[in-house]
């Protein structure tokens, strides 16, 4: 069963392969949400600053009824954040906000202030003072990784070129219709695990009669497809759902898509359009 899976990351750490995604799950929904994924067998949950649910999180993980050091749990550095005292002072609310003594994973969640997302100014020097906190984090043990998100090769080289650690993840968007390949490549090489987040596009692969005609032929959902699409590309899902018949649904991935169906999953015309979540900045500014 996927929830009873890890990945290794770079320094050794296990992760679990799948994990459970936050994004718009409000503050207050955020406890039960958690505790009712460790239910179900979760034990990666993955949230952010920018989601405004870190203290719900952390109040879940003190619910939950599991032991702390059997939860991977990951928060990412707010876009906006870009200096290295900024950073610092950043980790250290996160902690506090989240109510522990260390956090799993913390990333860069994005290399641009998400005002500027898709733009033409990197902010490399923001970047490499961002990480320089992180590693010291890490060396402090208050992280026990660090890896960075929505990362595009040339934002990948400004770390790596003047880095202690490497990043250990790169969390990008990642779905039927929208895959990245030659970024994931890229970091796969590097020895950087991909996170694919919105692993069902929003919803809008619902729409998508081709997907579902797939899907039906092997007897899942469309969102069971989904991530078992991104799983057989090495990816880690995190798919984000507080509703706990989805979380069930998600982790039912134990079937194996043909090589032939992956390839016509890998070529499905790309979404254009993602409703009303195309003003957001990850899918109005899509990676390359």
């Amino acid at each position: 069963m996927i929830l009873n899976e890890n990945d290794q990351l770079a320094n050794g750490v296990e992760i679990p392969k799948l994990g459970l995604g936050t994004w718009f799950i409000d503050n207050g929904d955020a406890t039960q949400a958690v505790v009712e994924a460790v239910k179900i067998g979760y034990r990666h949950i993955d949230t952010a600053q920018a989601y405004g649910n870190e203290s719900g999180i952390g109040q879940g993980i003190k619910n939950c009824g599991i032991d702390r050091g059997d939860l991977f749990i990951t928060t990412k550095l707010a876009a906006e954040v870009k200096s290295y005292e900024e950073a610092v002072s950043s980790i250290n609310q996160s902690l506090e906000t989240m109510g522990l003594d260390y956090i799993d994973m913390m990333i860069i969640h994005s290399p641009q202030p998400w005002a500027e997302f898709a733009g033409e100014a990197r902010f490399f020097e923001g970047n490499r003072e961002a990480w320089r906190a992180l590693e010291e984090a890490y060396q402090a043990g208050k992280l026990r990784a660090i890896g960075v998100s929505n990362f595009e090769k040339e934002d990948l080289d400004n770390i790596l070129d003047h880095c202690t650690v490497k990043p250990m993840v790169n969390q990008i968007l990642v779905h039927i219709s929208n895959t990245p390949f030659d970024l994931i490549a890229y970091t796969q090489e590097q020895g950087i695990l991909v996170e694919a987040y919105s692993p069902i596009a929003h919803g809008e692969l619902f729409k998508n009669q081709d997907v579902k005609a797939i899907a039906e032929k092997y007897g899942v959902s469309v969102p069971q497809l989904s991530i078992r699409y991104t799983l057989q590309l090495g990816l880690l899902p995190l798919p984000k759902t507080a509703n706990p018949e989805h979380m069930r649904n998600n982790a039912g991935v134990n079937f194996t898509i043909s090589d032939e169906d992956m390839e016509t999953l890998k070529n499905v015309a790309r979404i254009e359009d993602y409703g009303e979540a195309s003003d957001m900045p990850v899918f109005g500014g899509k990676l390359k």
